[in-house]
């Protein structure tokens, strides 16, 4: 999480968001420059069980990974 104050604005957000829904690793949200999908293929994940959430449930099925 991003949480204070820049200048005079209020600074709150989420860098990174996952979920685990029905036995599958959901991306929701990636706000860093590495590739998690791929660091959690890396350590064994299967790509089945892996769901790109930030993209819509159309164009998921374009990926190499699950569609959800």
């Amino acid at each position: 999480m991003n949480v204070g104050w820049r200048n005079r604005h209020r600074v709150y957000g989420c860098v990174l968001h996952f979920d685990i829904k029905n036995d599958k690793i959901w991306l929701q949200y990636n706000g860093t420059e590495i590739d998690f999908a791929e660091e959690l293929i890396k350590q064994g994940v299967p790509k089945e069980d892996v769901v790109l959430g930030f993209h819509s449930p159309f164009m998921r099925q374009f990926t190499e990974y699950a569609v959800g």
